[in-house]
């Protein structure tokens, strides 16, 4: 069960205003891929980014959002597994909310 609700979490627009609908990433090969954001949020004090690659399989990606020291807004992998969990978890709250059935 994820520590955040989705109560708490904050949408957000960082990346669009910095870069517009896509980033660019590179891999660790070096070779780069474009990304259109799907979604930005905040929760916990920590600002994430949804990401999903153009093309066929189109996968979502889940990256967190960190600011450098000159204020761009730069993305970062999330190593941590609960932390991930616990994010994706929320997106999913966020996107697919659970039906009242009370």
């Amino acid at each position: 069960m994820t520590d955040f609700s989705a109560e708490q979490a904050v949408w957000t627009s960082k990346l669009k205003e910095a870069y517009g609908e896509t980033v660019e990433l590179e891999d660790e090969q070096g070779r780069s891929s474009v990304y259109n954001i799907v979604a930005e949020f905040e929760v916990g004090g920590r600002a994430y980014a949804v990401l999903a690659s153009s093309g066929r399989e189109a996968e979502q990606e889940i990256l967190r959002i960190v600011v450098s020291p000159d204020g761009v807004p730069e993305l970062e992998s999330i190593v941590d597994d609960e932390e991930w969990e616990d994010v994706s978890e929320l997106y999913d709250e966020l996107t697919f909310p659970a039906e009242d059935t009370e």
